[in-house]
């Protein structure tokens, strides 16, 4: 056996499963304080997310975030375990180049750079509007590399302009509905869900249940959250 994969002493090493946000910074974003509200929400996530990995030691959690607007960048783009993750606010101006973010998201789901013990990746792709370059471009590269193929896909519509239809070929599995998030506490229910019930599937693969599941490909992803029937639409 590769002697890396084993800590000091020979205990077997932890599988990394990297966590990458995939987030919308386009101008559309400013409007009614949502680029605030998912940087609340991801903050408040955090610690839970923590929480999650420290449950499963079997499991190392390494965060990344991309952002795209005109263009697509790394917010953090080396992997940080999440025991020292700090979440640093996004800001919000120009389009929605998805195509460029997906590449970049693809680059870095080459066999080259994923370990081979890897668990399948968590890509969770927040949007709020409509993709100004060709999106179907930069998702295919994605889909074309096993990783990619394997990765769990969740994607998070803010307000009612983003379409649903591209976050829908996003995720590539109908029995994963995308996740509309029309106000701030609902936005943080979603995004809580990805970072915490998925991650704890995710980093689990093996103990795939039955009941109260939905097949999210190569992982088993519990059900959707309840979103209370009166929330109010701000977005």
């Amino acid at each position: 056996m590769d002697t890396s994969l084993r800590r000091p002493g020979g205990e077997l090493a932890s599988r990394p499963l990297h966590f990458i946000w995939i987030t919308d910074c386009s101008g559309s974003m400013i409007a009614n304080g949502k680029i605030q509200a998912l940087n609340d929400a991801i903050r408040e996530s955090v610690p839970l997310m923590r929480n999650v990995a420290q449950d499963n030691p079997n499991a190392q959690v390494l965060i990344r975030v991309l952002k795209f607007s005109t263009g697509a960048h790394w917010h953090i783009d080396e992997p940080v375990p999440i025991e020292q993750f700090e979440w640093t606010d996004l800001a919000a101006a120009g389009l929605t180049d998805l195509g460029k973010a997906l590449s970049l998201v693809a680059e870095q789901m080459m066999v080259s750079a994923m370990h081979q013990r890897a668990l399948p990746p968590v890509l969770v792709l927040v949007s709020d509007g409509q993709p100004t370059d060709n999106y179907l471009n930069g998702l295919q590269e994605l889909m074309d590399l096993p990783w990619g193929k394997k990765a769990v896909r969740i994607g998070i519509a803010i307000g009612t302009d983003a379409n649903e239809t591209v976050l829908e070929k996003f995720i590539g599995n109908p029995e994963i509905p995308v996740l509309r998030a029309n106000n701030p506490d609902v936005l943080t229910r979603y995004i809580k869900w990805a970072s915490t019930v998925v991650l704890k599937s995710a980093s689990s693969p093996g103990s795939r249940a039955q009941v109260g599941m939905i097949n999210g490909g190569n992982v088993e992803i519990p059900m959707l959250p309840t979103v209370p029937t009166t929330a109010l639409d701000v977005w």
